[in-house]
């Protein structure tokens, strides 16, 4: 699988903000399919740091209701990629 089409794009709240100042973590969306060495791999080739772990969640879409009836967002996976202590990613 292409590198591109694993990560689908990086996930900013304000945790994945904060850990990523303090704990050299960063949040991503990726694909469903993807698994952890995947996931390495991509974000090694499109941001040419060194990965130490990845973490996935697959994360469940919240239900919601429509004048049609109920209804569900997808379901989508959260990677989050422990980087080595001296590489950075610089998302802005």
């Amino acid at each position: 699988m292409d590198a591109t089409y694993v990560i689908k794009r990086p996930l900013v709240t304000e945790k994945s903000t904060w850990e990523s100042e303090s704990r050299n973590r960063y949040s991503f969306i990726v694909d469903m399919k993807a698994t952890k060495p995947q996931i390495a791999k991509a974000i090694n080739e499109l941001y040419g740091v060194r990965v130490d772990s990845v973490a996935t969640q697959v994360r469940k879409g919240e239900a919601f209701r429509t004048r049609f009836g109920a209804s569900k967002k997808r379901d989508w996976k959260k990677a989050t990629v422990q980087l080595h202590q001296d590489d950075k990613i610089e998302l802005f």
